[in-house]
């Protein structure tokens, strides 16, 4: 590991947003005496007609359409590497809070061996009412030499601080991740780029190579290396 020493920084608390949304509706009728009718119906462009039940379908279907946010759904090129049916699965994955998802989810075995090495984070995290989580997968954890991931394993501190620094303390979109944001380590954690072109964390210290996946309690953003805190 290039960073050989990390200081552990104290957490910050966990924040919640709350968005609303609203819906509004209008109608009017009109009435028009015979006499009116008579006049208007002889001058009034074919335009002014009712629309047919095609049009006003394909509309509403429109509507239905653009009312589903892009934002719910994971992207990137690994998405396919998650299993597609079962706990661990894309879908499987939104019942349950974050810890307890990843641990049924077989890219991130390590991670969740790096977790249950420090007492009490997989139930912070758990009982967390919203986080970020950027989740490094087996085969980042594997580009550690052995030798130096057994050494911070063994350092609750350093490990603390490293874990930490992959959890931001609200739920962030695709939209909304991008930018920099404080992590429970106290430190920044930065994203670039969008789901079209690509996410890279830490100014590119690692890709997001499966995004905007959800549990209960958590946006979960799969990511192909390990992140390090700054040093301090």
């Amino acid at each position: 590991m290039k960073r050989s020493t990390l200081r552990k920084t104290g957490a910050t608390g966990i924040a919640v947003l709350a968005l609303s949304m609203g819906l509004a509706a209008c109608g009017d009728d009109s009435s028009d005496d015979s006499s009116a009718s008579d006049t208007t119906s002889s001058s009034a462009p074919a335009t002014s007609e009712a629309p047919s039940e095609d049009t006003s379908a394909s509309a509403s279907e429109d509507s239905s359409a653009s009312a589903e946010p892009a934002s719910t759904e994971p992207f990137g090129p690994s998405c396919s590497a998650i299993p597609a049916n079962g706990k661990g699965s894309l879908e499987g994955m939104t019942t349950d809070p974050v810890a307890t998802a990843a641990s049924n989810n077989p890219l991130l075995k390590t991670l969740v061996t790096a977790v249950g090495a420090v007492p009490g984070l997989a139930d912070t995290l758990n009982s967390a009412p919203a986080l970020t989580v950027f989740a490094p997968t087996d085969d980042a954890f594997a580009k550690i030499p052995e030798a130096d991931l057994n050494a911070v394993l063994a350092d609750q501190a350093t490990l603390t601080a490293i874990l930490s620094h992959h959890v931001v303390g609200e739920r962030l979109d695709p939209t909304a991740v991008v930018g920099e944001h404080e992590t429970l380590n106290g430190d920044q954690v930065s994203v670039e780029g969008d789901t079209e072109a690509g996410m890279t964390v830490d100014g590119g210290a690692a890709n997001v190579i499966c995004g905007n996946v959800q549990t209960a309690n958590a946006n979960v953003y799969v990511i192909d290396s390990v992140l390090m805190p700054p040093a301090s």
